[in-house]
């Protein structure tokens, strides 16, 4: 079997936790925080590597995920891999 997953590397503006304010309403949301809403996709994990920095792993959301947090986060910097 060969699983092929896009990475994607995400430098936010503001710190991750601040931007789990976007999901206060965790009964409408499904969750709390950022690492949560992205881990729901199916095989998309979210990994903070420091306070404003994730590296994203997907096997089939990537495009979806991408397209959220351009237009829901404050993003300085993306990269793809």
């Amino acid at each position: 079997m060969n699983t092929t997953y896009q990475t994607l590397i995400v430098k936010f503006s503001e710190p991750i936790t601040a931007l789990d304010g976007i999901f206060d309403d965790t009964g409408a949301w499904g969750t709390d925080t950022l690492k949560g809403w992205i881990d729901d996709y199916e095989s998309t994990r979210f990994t903070a590597t420091d306070s404003h920095t994730a590296v994203i792993t997907s096997e089939y959301y990537m495009e979806c995920v991408k397209e959220w947090l351009q237009r829901q986060t404050p993003i300085s910097e993306m990269r793809e891999f």
